[in-house]
């Protein structure tokens, strides 16, 4: 109820001005904490020179960014040019050696990379685990998967294997890590989907043309084996009309888009700012709310912006990728909450949805959140922090199930089907979404940047701010949960127009 009620012009309005006025205003603490700070000691080693002429200093706190736009821009551009060439060429000449192509272009590329060691080690990876695969097991190749990816997360044998690599770099960790994680989690989809098949078996061909396929290895994202596989076997491909369009169209926003995020780098230090606490301390409630909403925001465009530049070359490839995260600005339900889309599918089709079900039943719930989890700890590395995380999202899916189930009862049910006008059930709802937005930021943060940054954040707007700090930005993100269920609301009307037409 509610997701179809409307709300008035004027109060929309209201609430799109309030919002933009709050964030304006709290974005301006952080630009003058940026501006007067921008020389200050303990903020030197993340904040560095940038563009010569903007004239100012530049916000070069997140590693993985500057190394991919600046040192390692024209490797990616090489590899990933590389292989769309060698897909065109090979799709023109002889379409039914494609895959074997784009396969054998993908090892030769993580051999130039990490070396021959890491190749037989992820190979030794693959092997086993298609070994495991023919037994059609669930159990057996789940439990097989998660002991090998334990391998990669877990000391000392994380540290031996890491020893295969000769030489170092830079991003050498990052690709280690990545490469090795996703191959894990390709390998356990391709088993899983194993043992649905009714005749025969996979071959380990297709197993070894799903995980090398180049644009997906490092990072991601995880595409089901299902998918590909159906995908990179097509007879023909053809695209629709306005496909290469739509390409060139989302390749042009991405260059934009990161042009306008390294802009804002040198005018708000919205990730440098955090790794010193005493600067911290000194902020506003506002800042505060503002920088701990700003560093989930980053994250969502960082998430959007790798998948969609590596979701465009996969397009050129006639493949339909996992699509970015969703908007974080958009999201106040946990069940939505993902910054990786491709693993959060992966989880869904095996974890989450295999033993919750339909999602309704309060037990199945709590042990399809708890084994997801649980497989999320271990993805991510299992530490301190990754166990806090999960944890409190862990209680904030399965808290909002049980919100649900405790108004579904009566008499809140009756109250809200016989005396509450749609608008206003509407209101009400949006004022547990500003509830959990605010949740959702909180714990995420955790695992974003650092638990005494989360702690400072949750005490002043909720204790030592109460009762105008944490009243104040409830209201106005209560603003823009009303704007999002507007949208969603549009989405919806609009979904049932092209079912009639």
């Amino acid at each position: 109820m509610g997701l179809k009620a409307a709300l008035p012009k004027a109060e929309l309005c209201f609430y799109t001005l309030v919002l933009s006025l709050g964030i304006l205003w709290a974005g301006s603490w952080i630009f003058e904490a940026s501006r007067d700070n921008m020389n200050r000691q303990g903020l030197k080693p993340n904040v560095k020179r940038g563009w010569s002429y903007i004239g100012r200093k530049m916000d070069v706190a997140d590693f993985e960014w500057v190394m991919w736009f600046t040192k390692f821009r024209n490797y990616i551009l090489f590899a990933l040019s590389g292989h769309v060439l060698f897909g065109k060429v090979v799709s023109m000449m002889a379409l039914q050696h494609r895959s074997l192509v784009l396969m054998l272009y993908g090892i030769l590329a993580v051999l130039a990379t990490m070396g021959v060691s890491y190749l037989m080690l992820i190979l030794s990876h693959c092997l086993l685990l298609y070994t495991i695969g023919l037994a059609k097991q669930k159990w057996f190749c789940f439990g097989a998967g998660l002991c090998s990816l334990a391998t990669f997360k877990l000391e000392p044998f994380s540290s031996w294997q890491n020893g295969f690599v000769i030489g170092t770099f830079e991003l050498q960790d990052i690709l280690f890590y990545g490469g090795s994680g996703f191959t894990i989690m390709r390998c356990m989809s391709f088993a899983l989907e194993n043992t649905e098949r009714k005749e025969g078996h996979y071959s380990l061909l297709d197993l070894l043309v799903y995980n090398f396929y180049l644009p997906f290895f490092f990072f991601g994202p995880v595409m089901t084996f299902d998918q590909f596989y159906a995908q990179i076997n097509k007879g023909h491909f053809t695209r629709k009309a306005d496909e290469m369009w739509n390409i060139q169209k989302y390749a042009f926003v991405h260059l934009v888009v990161i042009i306008l995020v390294d802009i804002f780098f040198h005018y708000l230090y919205i990730l440098a700012i955090p790794s010193d606490m005493q600067l911290v301390l000194n902020l506003s409630d506002w800042a505060l709310a503002c920088l701990a909403y700003l560093n989930l925001v980053y994250d969502w465009v960082k998430a959007a912006v790798m998948f969609g530049v590596i979701g465009t070359v996969a397009r050129l490839d006639y493949l339909d990728p996992p699509q970015p995260p969703k908007c974080i600005t958009m999201l106040y339900v946990f069940a939505e909450t993902h910054f990786d889309r491709g693993i959060n599918d992966w989880l869904c089709k095996y974890v989450y949805d295999y033993l919750g079900e339909n999602h309704d039943n309060i037990g199945k719930e709590l042990l399809a959140t708890v084994c997801t989890f649980l497989v999320t700890t271990l993805w991510l590395g299992p530490c301190d922090i990754v166990y806090i995380w999960s944890v409190c999202n862990c209680f904030g899916l399965n808290f909002e199930l049980w919100v649900q189930k405790f108004f579904e009862r009566e008499p809140f049910a009756s109250i809200e089907a016989n005396k509450l006008s749609e608008s206003m059930s509407r209101r009400i709802r949006g004022v547990f979404g500003a509830a959990n937005f605010w949740a959702i930021i909180l714990y995420n943060i955790l695992a974003l940047n650092s638990l005494d940054f989360a702690l400072v954040v949750a005490r002043r707007l909720i204790i030592e701010g109460f009762p105008l700090s944490p009243l104040g930005v409830l209201f106005i993100t209560y603003c823009g949960v009303q704007l999002i269920k507007e949208h969603e609301r549009q989405l919806a009307l609009d979904s049932e127009k092209e079912k009639v037409q």
